[in-house]
């Protein structure tokens, strides 16, 4: 029976690390399946509709059934904080991400998301949902950190530089279309609007971290946030895409893609996240994101045959550089904590104990009182009472 319990406390201190893992795989291939969708044609604003519309549909009648009777009421601070999150993350952040994606690359793109670490930690210390101490390592970590993580996107910004041929593709192979069009200002655009989508899903986290504590019903907020994202999509979709033949879809890459990136990604990526957000935290969240460039740079190369340019490397490698820094100093803020509240849990032991020799003596001869008086012996850190 111990050993069950070890095991069953371990497998849930390590259930955010795995669900976090999984969820960067799935980032991975919505990177790739949504590229190709695209370049066959498809419109980001109704990918984004759909998208969302696929995710309510798969979702929520799971929250209808497994959240019946925990889900609490929906007031009027709740409702306005989904209108901001369906805003943020569904509208905001995947139009942009998607046109940037378009002129830039899937690799690209994907880097460019490790910033959201660094963007996260610094909304979470605006909002006092993380503290800093500069004359501890800890902290000092995490600005240094938050300082490199910030300078490598900025690199990747204002520095392309010539093709890396890391996994045995010519710079004439491939896509060169893609090339051509992601240069020049394309490539400058693009990458504004990267960073600006990275800006929002950082406010994303923040936001989704502070609803949850006023509504803590991780599947119900999902499919709240899902519908809201396709409403508010769908009437910014009417007013930027005009072509009505664009709304068409069939049994193709873009169905797919809508499919994918709403039940994968969507769906079950608001609840992960929202799941590991309640108990590890906004910048625990974020701190996965260099996987999902790994992998998808990976896949780019392979299917897409992507090219890889020297400054998104060197770029991409001061961002993890800084990343880590900022982690590093995030887990010693947990061990600290821990560590203190552990103290405050063993310096207060229940103790009985009998006010006087006479009535020990009472006790000797009569049996023990039924109902011994109880109290706190308080211990201090020096052992002595």
């Amino acid at each position: 029976m111990v050993a069950i319990a070890q095991m069953s406390e371990m497998l849930m201190k390590v259930k955010p690390y795995f669900a976090m893992v999984f969820l960067q795989f799935g980032f991975a291939g919505m990177f790739i399946i949504v590229m190709i969708a695209m370049q066959q044609g498809m419109s980001h604003w109704v990918l984004v509709v759909y998208r969302h519309l696929l995710a309510t549909l798969a979702i929520a009648p799971f929250a209808f059934v497994l959240e019946r009777k925990i889900r609490p009421k929906l007031t009027l601070s709740v409702f306005l904080k989904v209108m901001l999150l369906g805003l943020l993350e569904p509208v905001i952040d995947q139009n942009l991400y998607y046109v940037g994606m378009k002129f830039t690359s899937a690799t690209f793109a994907s880097a460019t998301n490790n910033v959201i670490p660094a963007l996260t930690f610094i909304m979470a210390v605006l909002f006092r949902m993380e503290r800093v101490k500069l004359k501890q390592k800890n902290g000092l970590a995490k600005v240094i950190g938050t300082t490199l993580t910030v300078s490598g996107a900025m690199l990747m910004t204002l520095y392309k530089g010539p093709v890396v041929d890391i996994f045995g593709y010519s710079p004439e192979s491939g896509h060169q279309n893609s090339s051509a069009a992601s240069s020049g200002q394309h490539w400058a655009a693009g990458t504004l609007m990267l960073l600006l989508c990275s800006v929002g899903w950082s406010a994303f986290f923040i936001v989704q971290s502070i609803t949850l504590k006023e509504y803590p019903a991780e599947l119900s907020l999902t499919s709240l946030i899902c519908l809201m994202g396709m409403v508010e999509g769908g009437i910014v979709a009417l007013v930027m895409e005009r072509d009505m033949s664009a709304w068409a879809i069939a049994f193709d890459f873009k169905l797919l893609a809508a499919a994918y990136s709403g039940v994968v990604c969507s769906g079950i990526g608001y609840y992960v996240q929202g799941y590991v957000n309640k108990v590890k935290g906004p910048v625990f969240v974020t701190a996965f994101t260099p996987l999902s460039m790994i992998i998808t740079a990976i896949l780019g190369a392979i299917l897409l045959s992507e090219q890889v340019h020297l400054g998104s490397l060197l770029g991409a490698c001061v961002i993890v550089t800084g990343l880590y820094s900022v982690v590093w100093g995030k887990s010693k803020d947990d061990q600290i904590l821990t560590s203190a509240e552990s103290n405050k849990l063993n310096t207060e032991l229940p103790v009985v104990w009998e006010n006087s020799i006479t009535k020990s003596a009472h006790d000797i001869l009569n049996g023990p009182s039924v109902h011994p008086e109880i109290h706190v012996l308080k211990i201090s850190h020096s052992g002595e009472p």
